[in-house]
């Protein structure tokens, strides 16, 4: 009986994926030369060629490609498996490995991830940044758990995940007492020219913001755009503009005693959603997350 080599495989398919010998050994940290007797190893096995030279490049032919979808296919099952083994009581923590959308605030992020902290388990949480892109890709081969994001992946990505949202709110204007002191009367009028500190172009609230802006006639100064709303958020607390925050948070932010309320709107939706591969969840600490946040959206 012949048997299928699956260090091979795994080699080939990282070689695959990478575009190069080179780059595949820094991921595997193995030598190039290693990895070139492992993939002519395979090809010997199973007689074809997977690669052809491309000038610098390797480019996977026909055969190759074939071989490269099931390849991914049995390691995206071989984590499952692991994934699934995992998730079952061995006395220890629980990992949870949540993706976290790069426009998404961080303050936002601790809040939906720390009810999966209070577990009576204990959990182990890794968190990984990106795009919402690459990281619905990433839970397509089963590297995530759940992405948390402010935007659905719409329908026309081509990895097969679910939108659970979480809740959706309102958002309130804040500033330092002494620049919302001339802000407050007259809201939202009283935004009109004045300093704005706000989110990137590519985000939802930030074209929803300039949505709204529009319908109200409203033209701020715009004092400051950032990919990054915790940056956003210490210039605001510098006093350098007014910016928006999800409704829900504006208490826990008035505590902190640096910024105060100039209004708010329910016509400009802040949207939190978990992104999962399944349509029912089941990971009691994706749960945890939903549960708790769906109870304080109401």
């Amino acid at each position: 009986m012949e048997w299928l080599n699956y260090h091979h495989l795994r080699y080939f398919c990282t070689v695959a994926r990478t575009g190069s010998i080179r780059q595949a050994g820094k991921e595997l940290h193995v030598s190039s030369p290693a990895i070139s007797a492992q993939l002519h190893s395979l090809e010997e096995s199973l007689g074809e060629k997977l690669f052809v030279r491309s000038g610098r490049n390797l480019v996977l032919t026909e055969v190759g490609r074939v071989v490269f979808s099931y390849g991914e296919e049995i390691f995206a099952l071989g984590r499952e498996l692991l994934h699934t083994v995992k998730d079952q009581p061995t006395g220890r923590p629980l990992r949870l490995v949540v993706g976290v959308v790069d426009v998404l605030p961080k303050m936002i992020a601790q809040w939906l991830i720390a009810p999966a902290l209070k577990l009576r388990d204990p959990v182990h949480i890794v968190c990984r940044e990106g795009g919402s892109e690459y990281l619905a890709s990433q839970l397509a081969i089963h590297e995530l758990d759940v992405v948390l994001s402010d935007v659905a992946v719409p329908p026309n990505v081509r990895v097969r995940v679910y939108n659970h949202l979480l809740g959706e709110c309102g958002v309130t204007f804040v500033a330092t007492s002494r620049l919302a002191k001339g802000l407050k009367h007259d809201f939202p009028r009283s935004l009109h020219h004045a300093p704005m500190l706000l989110p990137a172009e590519n985000t939802g609230v930030r074209r929803d913001l300039d949505s709204w802006f529009d319908s109200q006639g409203i033209r701020p100064q715009i004092a400051g755009e950032f990919q990054d709303h915790a940056l956003l958020r210490a210039f605001g607390q510098e006093g350098i503009g007014v910016f928006a925050i999800p409704s829900v948070f504006e208490k826990q932010l008035q505590q902190q005693g640096s910024l105060q309320r100039i209004g708010r709107t329910e016509d400009v939706r802040s949207r939190f959603y978990a992104i999962s591969v399944e349509r029912k969840l089941k990971h009691p600490a994706v749960l945890a997350i939903c549960d708790t946040a769906r109870r304080v959206f109401g």
